[in-house]
């Protein structure tokens, strides 16, 4: 055969090559649609802290006299007291804030279930008595 008929070797990892393509493609496009999606619970909870202290720091920030700035370091030192102490349990276990995230939503679903059960319950009883019509109690002048 000549050179011109040969045809390259096929590359076995074109497919996978193709679809990891594909993939970054439909996750920036997703990207600058919503945004950057949430991290982990961990990360979640990091951006919290840092949030609520630079909160915490702007309502300090102002003219405020010497009780101020004593408030402003009490509670900043609070705040680094509270993200040094949970800076290393996020370091060691990030995958337990996961679990607790989930566990929440897992929780806030069972009462959500329960309660529309419950409404279910209270307007099925209002239709059945609507639909009864007046009880033996009650009395229906016809004149």
């Amino acid at each position: 055969m000549s050179e011109a008929t040969e045809r390259p070797a096929p590359d076995a990892d074109a497919w996978a090559d193709a679809c990891a393509e594909d993939l970054a493609a439909e996750k920036e496009r997703r990207r600058a649609q919503y945004g950057t999606p949430p991290g982990s619970a961990a990360e979640e909870l990091r951006k919290l802290f840092e949030a609520v202290s630079d909160k915490v720091g702007g309502l300090f920030a102002g003219p405020a006299g010497l009780s101020g700035l004593a408030a402003h370091g009490a509670v900043q030192q609070l705040i680094s007291q509270a993200k040094s102490a949970v800076e290393p349990v996020i370091e060691r276990n990030p995958e337990v804030f996961d679990h607790l995230a989930a566990a929440g939503g897992e929780l806030l679903a069972a009462y959500r279930s329960a309660v529309e059960r419950h409404e279910r319950r209270w307007t099925a009883a209002d239709d059945a008595k609507r639909d009864e019509g007046p009880g033996p109690a009650e009395h229906i002048d016809l004149d």
